[in-house]
């Protein structure tokens, strides 16, 4: 693959697994927290189990052993709450999981303090992050030892199990419309997409962490584990350093240290030297979630487990595969529990200054390139204007979708609108509203004089 020249000049370092003890998350279960006789009845009850864990990986868990599992764990822990974001197409439910201790109140307190979000499973067949993610609430529920209930007196955790209920129904990678969700971050066109605008905009996560799976290509695109930070060059440079040690520097390593290889998501390697062969995906547009939340001043790491079966007993007996898949999304997410755990001193100080770097309103915008593919000169802003003028009509159609983003516009008497580029999602703004912007919700106007 040819070198493409980076955007950014990075300082190379050695990769290398951090501990964290949050044994529980992985190897135990114990007794939770308790605040109320009701709470203590629970203590007497064992821990609930997904389907996926009692068919030993012979099936995935269904919807409502999700729905049951939940309700257990939030009724036997004072650090786990259940909410509903929403309903899809279909009617099913979309839930979001708040959980500290004690779990967060509402979305301010998140807002607050340091925060990571899992999104899990927005293609309805890559069900092991959803596994990995229930799984994941309980054991933190249940957990009793003093790494863990430091870590959540510390960090909110949020979990949307299952980003895609009615995909996951169907076993297919859309929604029930057919959409791929992961393809609809800016124009909101689905429920689902909607749903999740929300959750960015109002807890404001500071890392958020999207599980998904690949197929292999033999012998170019093979290892168990593939990760992968914002590439979209409007991402504020603290956030993308961040979000790049997330997956250099703690994700790839823990997965390593489990026994599983790891790679870069979209790179095929040569199988003897390693190097790079060429990029067959994980752009820098602006449309999918990881590429979302680093414009909307988020650390965000897609991460993608082998779907393949890797050896000949894999292959006779699916369960071993399936347990695999989720075992490697579990060891991946110990080692971003650990970077949410050990750099929020420098997590938080790079989303808060991100956020407010867009009110000082300089510097280019770009509409396309990547942090490995320098944009063409027509796909640079230099000098972006102070806002943009939205017709009385353009703003009675996207003016939803500009609330969901948690883009601020300005209507007039006349029914008109401006959206100033003096504003936190200074990046967006132009994404959305110029008609240069390859997925832009409207052809807004320049302003001047804002």
């Amino acid at each position: 693959m040819t070198p493409r020249t980076p955007r950014r000049t990075r300082t190379r370092t050695r990769p290398r697994l951090r501990a964290l003890a949050l044994g529980a998350l992985v190897t135990g279960l114990a007794a939770p927290l308790l605040a109320s006789p009701a709470q203590a009845g629970a203590q007497s009850q064992p821990p609930p189990r997904t389907g996926f864990e009692t068919s030993e990986g012979a099936r995935w868990t269904t919807q409502p052993e999700e729905r049951d599992f939940l309700a257990a764990v939030d009724r036997a822990s004072a650090r786990v709450s259940v909410d509903r974001l929403g309903s899809t197409g279909q009617g099913r439910p979309l839930r979001l999981v708040r959980i500290g201790a004690p779990a967060p109140a509402d979305a301010q307190r998140v807002a607050r303090g340091n925060s990571v979000l899992l999104i899990c499973s927005q293609h309805g067949d890559e069900p092991s992050g959803r596994e990995a993610c229930l799984t994941t609430i309980r054991d933190l529920a249940y957990a009793k030892d003093a790494g863990t209930r430091r870590f959540l007196e510390r960090t909110s955790v949020l979990v949307v199990p299952t980003a895609n209920p009615d995909g996951r129904a169907a076993g297919t990678r859309g929604n029930a419309d057919g959409v791929d969700i992961n393809r609809d971050h800016i124009a909101l066109t689905t429920a689902e997409g909607r749903a999740t605008a929300a959750l960015l905009r109002d807890y404001r996560p500071d890392t958020v962490y999207d599980l998904h799976e690949f197929g292999a290509t033999v012998p170019y695109y093979v290892k168990d584990l593939l990760s992968l930070w914002p590439r979209n060059l409007n991402t504020d440079d603290r956030v993308h350093a961040e979000a790049r040690t997330l997956s250099e520097r703690y994700v790839r390593p823990a997965a390593g240290a489990a026994g599983f290889s790891t790679g870069i998501y979209g790179i095929w390697t040569d199988p003897v030297t390693g190097e790079p062969v060429k990029q067959v995906a994980g752009d820098g547009q602006e449309r999918i979630l990881r590429n979302t939340v680093g414009v909307k001043n988020s650390v965000g790491l897609l991460v993608e487990t082998r779907i393949d079966p890797l050896t000949d007993a894999e292959k006779a007996d699916p369960a071993l595969n399936n347990r695999r898949r989720v075992d490697s999304q579990l060891a991946a997410l110990k080692g971003a529990f650990g970077f949410a755990g050990e750099r929020r001193g420098r997590i938080e100080p790079a989303t808060t200054a991100a956020r407010l770097t867009g009110y000082a309103d300089r510097g280019p915008v770009y509409l396309g390139g990547a942090d490995n593919e320098p944009p063409a000169e027509d796909e640079v802003i230099q000098n972006p204007p102070c806002g943009y003028r939205l017709t009385a009509g353009q703003y009675a159609e996207v003016k939803d979708e500009l609330a969901l983003h948690g883009v601020r516009a300005a209507r007039r008497a006349d029914g008109s609108a401006l959206v100033t580029m003096r504003q936190s999602m200074r990046g967006l703004v132009p994404l959305l509203l110029d008609g240069r912007a390859e997925f832009h919700l409207a052809q807004a106007r320049p302003a001047d004089g804002c």
